[in-house]
């Protein structure tokens, strides 16, 4: 039997991550703006954010297999919910830090848990579901943008930038917790996926998942910051880039399952990754309103199905599947969060268009190689 409770439930859970994420990137350049940090310090900060989720989901990892994905999923939501305010309200720099670490951690192991749970639901659909949960995180990105450019033309201050957001969030967790969010399969009583070694084959995809992630990261904290400070300098206009990336992801996932069972998963990485690159050689090469919109949403239809078709090769390679998403997802996590941090440090160095054009080179080793290590893989799960 089909567990549809439980996979709306999921589902409402990816999306409120996704609506956290789009807030908390609107409101990267406020803060920046109001603790007065130079580019190098953002990127200080965000590592902090980086460190708390790579502490976090080797923990995340254990834990699920032990108390249930259903029940892990959903304490660690609510944790989320908690942590997601606290950028607002700190005075400093250090403080900054310490709370961007907590709110890391707070996310990467929901991210590990929710993706987890959500590969237990596609085994009992038994068909490929997973780019439906990634297109409800996409749709969450592009409400939260939305959401926080409307709160800042009507004068909130960063404050309501976080906590009106965060109320809907709260809501849809807490909804889901009650009445669906439900342990899909048994729980174990030593976990198998904490600190286990990969396979070769998995490792291939965690590369994947690493460079796609990386760039979906940079363009999640920088894309407003390279828009306020290149383009225009009005900070409302300045989700746009975002905006668009999330548009173009959420839109391109919602058909992603059927692109896959058409097209075939090495054709799906391999275009995508081609599309990424375009688009952000666009945005870099041609900086204007336009053709950065536009260059944003290429890349958001590139990379919209490469991650969760990496998801679902690597839950098909191991047993349990929440081991090999467990494994793929951390390292797809640590692309993500170490991406902008990365992208700041060098921005300090370079500037922040070059420190960006690192960007190129992830999206085109994804396109010459990615559809070749997942042909491989689909392949041996055929024999």
């Amino acid at each position: 039997m089909k567990p549809i409770a439980e996979r709306i439930a999921t589902t409402a859970v990816f999306l409120a991550n996704g609506l956290g994420i789009g807030a908390w990137a609107v409101e990267v350049p406020r803060i920046k703006e109001e603790l007065g940090l130079s580019n190098t310090a953002l990127g200080i900060a965000l590592f902090a954010f980086a460190l708390g989720a790579i502490v976090s989901m080797p923990l995340a990892g254990r834990m699920v297999p032990r108390f249930g994905s259903g029940r892990a999923t959903a304490f660690l939501a609510v944790i989320f919910v908690l942590a997601l305010p606290l950028p607002a309200i700190v005075p400093n720099f250090a403080l900054l830090c310490a709370v961007l670490f907590a709110l890391g951690a707070a996310n990467g192991a929901v991210d590990v848990s929710m993706n987890g749970h959500a590969s237990m639901i596609e085994a009992k659909w038994q068909r490929p579901i997973m780019s439906s949960f990634h297109a409800a995180w996409s749709f969450g990105g592009l409400l939260g943008a939305a959401f926080g450019a409307a709160i800042q033309l009507n004068g909130f201050g960063v404050i309501g930038g976080f906590l009106l957001p965060d109320l809907v969030i709260g809501i849809l967790v807490l909804t889901s917790a009650l009445l669906a969010l439900r342990d899909s399969g048994p729980r174990l009583r030593k976990s198998t996926s904490g600190l286990m070694i990969p396979s070769a084959g998995v490792m291939q995809l965690a590369a994947l998942a690493f460079l796609c992630m990386l760039v979906e990261g940079a363009v999640a904290d920088w894309s407003a910051v390279f828009l306020s400070s290149v383009l225009i300098k009005q900070a409302s206009a300045a989700a746009l880039g975002y905006s668009s990336f999330a548009f173009a992801m959420a839109v391109c996932r919602v058909v992603g399952d059927q692109g896959v069972r058409r097209m075939g998963s090495e054709t799906v990485v391999a275009i995508g990754g081609l599309f990424a690159t375009i688009g952000l050689a666009l945005v870099l090469g041609f900086p204007n309103v336009v053709t950065a919109v536009a260059g944003f949403a290429l890349v958001g239809i590139g990379l919209a199905n490469v991650v969760p078709v990496i998801f679902s090769v690597a839950g098909q390679l191991t047993t349990p599947s929440v081991t090999g998403v467990s494994m793929v997802a951390t390292a797809g996590y640590v692309g993500f969060l170490i991406g902008p941090p990365l992208i700041g440090l060098g921005a300090g160095f370079v500037g922040l268009r070059i420190a960006l054009c690192a960007l190129l080179l992830a999206t085109l080793i994804v396109c010459l190689l990615g559809g070749n290590a997942v042909s491989k893989m689909t392949v041996k799960l055929a024999r």
